[in-house]
């Protein structure tokens, strides 16, 4: 009982766990460097996995693979070198606030494609989300005051709305995949790690960015984050997404923004009031979304 719905408050604790490291990897690699690493360690992992369970061969449904890569194109190869992107320009926080956006596009998304309507409390959600995200964003932070604050915010917004996006897809996308059949949650994010992968080093290729290799120390601080924040929240946000209804899964993995700030206090981060209850506020926004 409850499968799904623990497996979402795990991946959720281990994003925001994974995120405060990300950000401080973020300094010294960019984000496509970034995830490529993170999603080629993550990659190994899941693979390890399959071959101790004796799993490496599967036979899938070729809609739910063709879905579940696309899913990993959009989501992680475009929506986490989003993500990591915004960090770098926002910090952590704020960044995985802007994740919050990501139940309510997802709904939007639904609402178009699949025609799925929403009442008017989810409605009402929705604009309690924004309004949170939004007096949180609005508030002064040195950080950005040093970064050409202007600039600085808008381009950090603009890559937390590209991320959400992504990721809102890429969640539609898995639950279309893994609804209603046979595919093993660990082999679903196989492949969606295995799409993702390339469409990043697509990118490093067509951009002509060298990936510099890291220190011992950096490669090793990135594997503990790949293996917290990609290897085991993936596979949990995909155990969340197959036995958990999608509202209720998407609501749960919301949760990073409320249970990163713990974590930024023991690591001497400042948290304003104002920061503790705008996420509050986009959180109610986000359960309010998906009571319908």
């Amino acid at each position: 009982m409850f499968q799904g719905e623990i497996a979402a408050l795990s991946a959720a604790g281990l994003w925001a766990f994974a995120t405060l490291m990300f950000g401080r990897l973020g300094k010294q690699l960019s984000p496509l460097v970034l995830n490529f690493i993170k999603g080629s360690i993550a990659l190994g992992f899941i693979v390890l996995t399959l071959a101790i369970r004796q799993q490496l061969l599967a036979a899938l449904p070729l809609g739910s693979v063709i879905l579940l890569l696309i899913s990993g194109v959009v989501g992680i190869g475009l929506g986490d070198t989003a993500y990591f992107a915004t960090v770098n320009t926002l910090g952590p926080r704020r960044a995985l606030l802007l994740e919050m956006l990501t139940p309510p596009m997802s709904a939007l998304i639904a609402l178009v494609f699949l025609q799925e309507q929403l009442s008017g409390l989810a409605w009402l959600g929705m604009a309690l989300t924004i309004v949170g995200i939004a007096w949180v964003i609005s508030e002064r932070s040195p950080k950005l005051e040093d970064a050409s604050s202007n600039q600085a915010l808008v381009r950090g917004l603009g890559l937390g709305l590209l991320a959400a996006l992504g990721q809102s897809m890429g969640s539609v996308l898995s639950r279309a995949a893994l609804a209603d059949t046979v595919v093993d949650p660990l082999w679903s994010s196989l492949l969606r790690l295995s799409a993702g992968l390339l469409c990043t080093a697509g990118l490093l290729v067509v951009r002509s960015q060298p990936i510099v290799r890291p220190s011992a120390r950096l490669l090793g601080g990135v594997a503990i984050a790949a293996f917290f924040g990609t290897y085991l929240a993936i596979w949990l946000q995909q155990v969340a997404l197959k036995y958990s209804p999608a509202g209720i899964a998407q609501s749960l993995l919301a949760t990073s923004p409320i249970m990163v700030l713990p974590m930024a206090l023991v690591i001497g981060e400042r948290v304003t009031i104002r920061a503790i209850g705008g996420a509050i506020i986009a959180l109610v926004g986000v359960w309010l979304l998906f009571s319908r």
